[in-house]
């Protein structure tokens, strides 16, 4: 198994704190050879803040690789997915086994996932300080 992530990007902007980085995402149709032809192709930019580091010598437009943990990208695939399924499955399944009608567990489970992503996004500045990139 990887032991890290690796992502090419451009430095686009560096302060005393913070190196940002851009990174271009892209999608599995964006490698075909017709994808030029279909339109279905896309990519994303997403823009990553590196905590500086005194001793780099890179400078703004430079190409580097931003390196995260592998298993900070598994933790993440826990908050995102795993955890929001279990607890749709569970309000949903719990409320249908209550006596509860399908359409209104199923509705039920929806908002209690929405109240779930509610709480990540609240707590986002504590995760987001667990989850640190550098660059190599």
């Amino acid at each position: 198994m990887k032991e890290k992530v690796m992502h090419k990007g451009r430095v686009v902007s560096m302060d005393p704190q913070f190196t940002t980085v851009q990174i271009v995402s892209h999608s599995a149709c964006s490698e075909c050879h017709a994808a030029g032809l279909c339109g279905m192709s896309e990519y994303t930019e997403k823009a990553v803040r590196v905590p500086a580091d005194p001793y780099a010598n890179y400078t703004v437009g430079d190409e580097v690789n931003v390196v995260l943990k592998a298993s900070m990208g598994m933790k993440a695939v826990w908050i995102a997915y795993f955890i929001p399924l279990l607890v749709l499955m569970a309000v949903t399944l719990g409320l249908i086994a209550l006596g509860v009608a399908e359409v209104v567990s199923g509705l039920c489970g929806i908002g209690a996932v929405g109240v779930y992503y509610l709480a990540i996004w609240l707590l986002r500045d504590r995760l987001q300080d667990e989850y640190v990139f550098s660059i190599e």
